[in-house]
């Protein structure tokens, strides 16, 4: 009877180790692929010609053009939460920190900025 007990524990551990060995694989491999992603993105905007930080706003529209819209500024709150504005272009993103560039970001499908006047 208690060669079974130790049988029957073995087999319920080891059908445990698998159950929770599966997902972490699959998770790790989604993981993997987020981040090839993410850093193909990131290669890619290095090449580009983006505005960079420390730009200002009349340096980026007279060298890109007038966006093709400046959506609505967000914080401003504290002095801690200064105003951020964006401004969208057919292919990128600008963030501007009062006047001046913070970052630019590719409008690409697989990021989450395709459709930035719905960002919170």
């Amino acid at each position: 009877m208690v060669k079974l007990n130790h049988h029957v524990l073995l087999a319920v551990l080891l059908v445990g180790a698998a159950t929770f060995a599966a997902p972490q694989t699959a998770r790790a491999a989604t993981q993997d692929h987020g981040d090839n992603l993410l850093i193909k993105r990131v290669q890619q905007e290095k090449g580009m010609n983006l505005p960079r930080r420390g730009m200002t706003m009349a340096q980026v529209e007279k060298r890109w053009g007038a966006p093709l819209r400046k959506l609505s500024p967000r914080g401003g709150g504290s002095p801690r939460q200064p105003v951020i504005n964006r401004w969208d272009y057919a292919k990128f993103i600008v963030y501007f920190q009062h006047n001046y560039v913070i970052h630019s970001v590719l409008n690409t499908p697989a990021g989450n900025n395709t459709d930035p006047a719905n960002a919170d």
